[in-house]
C-alpha cells in the first residue's frame, strides 16, 4: 500500500526547517515538485529526492518530516510500504 503527501508554500519564501507530521515511519519519496528547474523553478527541494521520517510528533501524527518548503510551490511526497 501507499500513499502520497502533498504540501503546499502559498509564500515568495523559502521555508526552512518546516516540520511535516506524516503517519508512518519510513522514507518519503519527492514525486512532483512545481518549484523544479524542470518547470523552470528554483529547484528547492528534497535533496537526493527523498526524505526519512523522524520519530518527532508534529500536526497530530506521530512521524514527522523536515523539509526546505519551495516558494510559491507544490511538493508530492510518495510513501510505500
Amino acid at each position: 500500500a501507499s500513499f502520497v503527501v502533498v504540501v503546499c508554500n502559498f509564500t515568495p519564501s523559502v521555508q526552512h526547517g518546516f516540520r511535516l507530521g506524516v503517519p508512518n515511519a519510513g522514507v518519503y519519496r519527492e514525486r512532483i515538485n512545481t518549484d523544479s528547474a524542470h518547470y523552470g523553478g528554483s529547484n528547492v527541494g528534497a535533496p537526493f529526492g527523498e526524505i526519512t521520517a523522524q520519530p518527532i510528533p508534529a500536526h497530530g501524527r506521530p512521524q514527522s518530516i523536515e523539509l526546505a518548503l519551495p516558494p510559491l510551490a507544490t511538493v508530492f511526497f510518495e510513501w510505500t510500504a
